[in-house]
């Protein structure tokens, strides 16, 4: 990490032409990544990226420089290239950095570093044995053990200086299952933010057969029909649609700028009243956790949506100056080479006053999601499209048979409102938000939940 006086020079420097607040961001990075492919390993990836990135504002005018060359003469280029792009003009400003020390809230007992090549490839053929053992139809087994390990510097011009270290692991496999001139693939990839000791917690026999069922399912799943029904999506990854078709538009990115359908709404009720949102940074181990965000705020429990009112939005410190109001803990970048905006964290709908079993009585006809895949949105007008991974046809109150090629159609604002049930067994899935800063881990969340009408795409 950079040195105190080192940092307050490149601040000076970057105000040096007239701007009114600068950044310095100093990242190291190690990420190792194992792939397993057909019982061989395939790749084994060690990646560190070192870096700095420098910023500058003018009122809501930014300018973000970065560089991979953190000798001293590199790291002064750098401030100098942001301090030409604000202007021309001359000033000076003293700057005092005052050191704080981050509480560490999320304790690692194994760090990856210090964990052998081939304890983690070991947790990658555990995996893969579970899944063939599933059944003989299982021909193809993909894994991907991840280990990251994030160590951060951030310091400012109104005296901030802060580091800290994040580390998270991960899990995925793949597995196809195949018969005659079918094949349908099934995964399960399930992540944290703690050492390698996680998969003492997560069994990794269990990931596998968890990817092979899937595909299994699929494999003798019929087509969905197509139509307007009632439709429940199970826990955990199932929140990926809230996170999509509504989190985005509750960040300041697109908030800020009038670009979200949740613009100008807070206090207003938007969601069914058994609708609770919540972003929050502080989980203890959780995929999307920090100490810190960065730009060096605390992590917060921000309820975004209380009993169908909205509450509140996620805010960086460019959409504090746009919107007139405080940093909620939740900027965050890709790594250095970003610049780092407002994103979701761990991100889920709370358990609701409806029991689980009585949701799925409660539909005559429709879908039961049981895992959810990716899909897109538009945060401005909120329309979203879903593929259901696992989805099975309800009849009666009964869950029955498999069925595939399911999407989900809709708009953020619409679902929010037809959301009339919400269960008990809240659980969150890992994945990667993808936005204008780059790619960051975040979870997804939610209980079982009833959707009273939705557009499924599948065949007529």
């Amino acid at each position: 990490m950079l040195s105190k006086t080192l940092i307050e020079e490149l601040l000076g420097i970057a105000v040096s032409t007239g701007a009114d607040f600068a950044e310095v961001f100093a990242e190291r990075e190690h990420t190792n990544a194992i792939r397993l492919l057909s019982g061989k390993i395939e790749s084994v990836r060690d990646t560190v990226i070192v870096g700095v990135g420098i910023r500058a504002f003018c009122g809501t005018k930014t300018y973000h420089a970065s560089t991979s060359d953190v000798t001293r003469e590199g790291l002064l280029a750098c401030a100098a290239a942001v301090a030409g792009a604000v202007g021309d003009g001359k000033t000076e400003k003293k700057i005092t950095l005052v050191p704080k020390r981050v509480v560490n809230a999320h304790p690692v007992r194994e760090y990856p570093d210090d964990v052998a090549t081939v304890r983690k490839t070991d947790i990658l053929r555990r995996a893969e044995a579970a899944a063939r053992a599933a059944d003989e139809k299982i021909v193809q087994v993909i894994g991907t053990f991840l280990d990251v390990d994030r160590q951060f510097q951030v310091a400012n011009t109104e005296g901030l200086l802060r580091e800290d270290r994040k580390v998270r692991n991960r899990l995925a496999v793949s597995a196809v299952a195949a018969d005659g001139n079918d094949t349908q693939t099934g995964f399960f990839g399930p992540g944290a933010g703690r050492g390698i000791e996680y998969f003492e917690i997560m069994d990794p026999a269990a990931v596998g057969k968890r990817a092979a069922e899937q595909a299994l399912t699929n494999l003798r799943a019929s087509f969905c029909p197509a139509g307007t029904m009632t439709v429940a999506i199970e826990n955990g990854f199932g929140g990926v649609i809230f996170h999509e078709a509504c989190g985005h538009s509750l960040e300041a990115t697109s908030v800020g700028i009038g670009a979200s359908q949740m613009a100008g709404k807070l206090g207003q009720k938007i969601a069914n009243e058994k609708v609770t949102a919540i972003d929050d940074g502080t989980i203890v181990g959780a995929w999307g956790s920090y100490n810190i965000d960065d730009e060096g705020n605390p992590a917060a429990r921000n309820v975004l949506i209380e009993k169908g009112v909205l509450k509140g939005y996620m805010i960086d410190r460019l959409g504090s100056r746009r919107m007139g109001m405080p940093m909620t803990g939740n900027s965050r970048r890709e790594d250095y080479t970003y610049e780092t905006t407002s994103r979701m964290t761990n991100t889920f709908i709370d358990n609701g006053p409806d029991k689980n079993e009585d949701i799925i009585a409660s539909i005559e006809y429709g879908l039961y999601a049981r895992s959810m895949g990716g899909g897109s949105v538009n945060p401005l007008t909120g329309a979203f499209n879903f593929a259901v991974n696992e989805g099975y046809l309800v009849k009666n109150g009964k869950i029955c048979e498999p069925v595939r090629g399911a999407s989900l159609i809709g708009t953020g604002s619409q679902i929010l409102q037809d959301i009339d049930m919400v269960g008990q067994n809240l659980l969150t899935g890992q994945g990667m938000c993808g936005s204008s800063s780059g790619s960051v881990p975040t979870d997804v969340g939610q209980p079982l939940i009833r959707v009273r009408q939705i557009t499924v795409g599948g065949r007529s």
